[in-house]
């Protein structure tokens, strides 16, 4: 659960912030973007090379095909507005504590590694979610990012409930 703690942290401490708190630039929003897609790719992939379940696989396969996709929209965002994404706080956070999961993910097999990977795939979602509510889309300053990160919101939405779904088939 210390993984998904300091994910929880990261984007929630970001998202509510505190006093001394500044919201990110649009640089560092792209690089939270960026951030938080290739860790559910780099997530998908190891499940679908380490599961034997039909679901998990579909997911997963499902997670590296739409999160590429937004990357790669992304991308082109990024170079057609002449803006590098920039590291923040929150992108160092989130990639420590995809490391740490990836760490975790690696040690597992069988039933165990497809409950911990969709446990950790619906309270990311979830997170992701509430960081696009509570500071991504209000802190995109630029009309076209926070475009993307608004027609993004639907597809995280319907991969949280997946994983919920794909959660409750799993033997306990």
């Amino acid at each position: 659960m210390k993984v998904l703690e300091t994910i929880a942290i990261a984007l929630l401490s970001f998202a509510f912030g505190s006093a001394y708190a500044q919201a990110p630039s649009d640089p560092q929003i792209a690089g939270i973007v960026v951030t938080a897609n290739q860790i559910d790719i780099d997530a998908g992939k190891l499940a679908v090379a380490n599961t034997k379940n039909k679901e998990v696989s579909k997911f997963a396969q499902q997670m590296i095909t739409d999160h590429t996709a937004v990357n790669n929209q992304a991308a082109a965002l990024v170079k057609k507005l002449n803006v590098k994404p920039e590291e923040s706080d929150t992108s160092r956070s989130l990639m420590s504590g995809a490391k740490d999961n990836m760490t975790k993910l690696h040690g597992l097999k069988g039933d165990e590694f497809d409950r911990a990977y969709i446990d950790h795939e619906v309270v990311y979602h979830q997170q992701v979610l509430d960081a696009i509510d509570k500071v991504l889309i209000p802190n995109s300053k630029n009309a076209e990012l926070k475009d993307l990160i608004t027609k993004v919101r639907p597809a995280i939405a319907a991969h949280l409930d997946h994983a919920k779904m794909v959660q409750s088939s799993l033997k306990k």
